[in-house]
């Protein structure tokens, strides 16, 4: 059960090309109700441009977390940790990683270059549901997340 965290509602960016994964991740995160606000870019160049309110997103909030595909056209997932990793305006973000690859090289990659989780998507959506509320409980209500 999602509650509402911080006093607002928290707001995700979702970094996935996948058409059809987004239209499941949104699915995914009706069930958490109005404290959550779900913001989409289709790549990881536009992930810095949301992150950093260059246009077009320069209205955009600081998400309190980022759910990032590996895999992208443009900039991947890779490139895109490097750069908000490389950026002091951005590091403090919490980064997942939410992707189909559970490849070992992968994992121990992206941990290096500083994400902070690694989350391997199943297959089942009830899985996935269950993943999403899972991770959504640990990052909104367990942990406490950095003021914006």
């Amino acid at each position: 059960m999602i509650r509402e965290p911080i006093g607002r509602p928290a707001d995700i960016l979702l970094v996935e090309d996948n058409h059809d994964e987004v239209f499941l991740t949104r699915r995914a995160f009706r069930d958490c109700g109005p404290f959550v606000t779900l913001h989409h870019v289709d790549d990881g160049a536009k992930c810095l441009a949301f992150l950093r309110k260059q246009p077009p997103y320069e209205n955009a909030p600081t998400p309190d977390l980022v759910l990032l595909d590996l895999n992208m056209p443009v900039m991947d997932g890779r490139e895109a940790l490097r750069a908000i990793q490389a950026d002091a305006g951005l590091r403090h973000l919490p980064v997942v990683i939410l992707t189909t690859s559970g490849e070992e090289s992968d994992v121990m990659s992206m941990y290096r270059i500083g994400c902070n989780s690694y989350v391997t998507k199943p297959v089942n959506f009830d899985k996935f549901v269950s993943l999403v509320n899972q991770l959504l409980d640990y990052w909104l209500n367990l942990v406490r997340l950095p003021t914006k």
